[in-house]
């Protein structure tokens, strides 16, 4: 079990009424970009904890997190009202395989989101190791409503980092936005939409998807890739073209 150290809130950013990052200062252990670690706070005499991404890379001591306040929850609501100089606690060593190194060789990556489980692909990113091995990238974050796409500064600078490599698509799926496509994500996939935004098929002979955020999101897009293109789930020491993020 790792060790919990303390961190002290160094910024909070606000970006709509449910979501928020904070940026945390914590003597961590070195991470692997697409690694989570746990925070947590004491409430009650009872330490509550939960697994969250990193959105930074590695090499940015200023280690931010993206939240969302679920109503009543235990952890997300009191976070929600922490402030810069207060303290939490952290897990000393961070956890996960949902990283490039673990990702077999392919022409394509696709990086499908939900939410705030962009955050890894943005650590990923901004880290830029271990990409050269692909030659498209293509960044799928899906939201439900047009004011939750927090980050389409930053995406729109990692597309023009990597010089026509990167490839960014935004989904709202609960009202009809411009420059973004509308529906669910498996839908998507089944009538072309996503293939015409991209310019580019899937293919269990040429990508590698990444899946990170809502369960029946991962689900139901796995079954999809399996049973439509003959994808198969990646596991340790057997290559597919299939992975997705676990938090223990």
């Amino acid at each position: 079990m790792s060790k919990w150290i303390t961190g002290e809130v160094l910024e909070k950013k606000i970006w709509t009424d449910s979501l928020f990052s904070l940026i945390i200062k914590a003597k961590i252990k070195p991470f692997i970009a697409g690694q989570y670690t746990k925070l947590a706070l004491n409430i009650n005499n009872e330490r509550i904890q939960r697994a969250y991404s990193y959105v930074n890379a590695p090499n940015n001591n200023k280690l931010e997190f993206y939240l969302i306040n679920v109503p009543n929850g235990k952890l997300s609501s009191n976070l929600a009202k922490l402030k810069p100089g207060n303290i939490l606690q952290i897990s000393e060593k961070s956890s996960g395989i949902f990283i490039l190194k673990e990702i077999p060789k392919f022409k394509n990556l696709w990086m499908i989101s939900t939410g705030t489980a962009i955050g890894p692909y943005l650590s990923i990113l901004q880290d830029g190791s271990n990409l050269e091995k692909f030659t498209n990238i293509i960044l799928i974050h899906a939201v439900r409503y047009k004011k939750d796409l927090t980050f389409l500064s930053l995406m729109k600078k990692l597309k023009n980092n990597f010089n026509g490599k990167l490839r960014t698509i935004t989904i709202v799926s609960r009202e009809k936005c411009t420059n973004s496509l509308y529906g669910r994500i498996p839908e998507l996939i089944k009538n072309k939409e996503l293939t015409k935004a991209s310019l580019l098929q899937f293919s269990s002979k040429t990508c590698h998807v990444m899946l990170c955020g809502n369960p029946g999101m991962i689900k139901d897009t796995r079954e999809l890739l399996e049973n439509n293109y003959g994808m198969k789930k990646h596991i340790q020491n057997r290559p597919g073209n299939i992975s997705n993020e676990q938090y223990w």
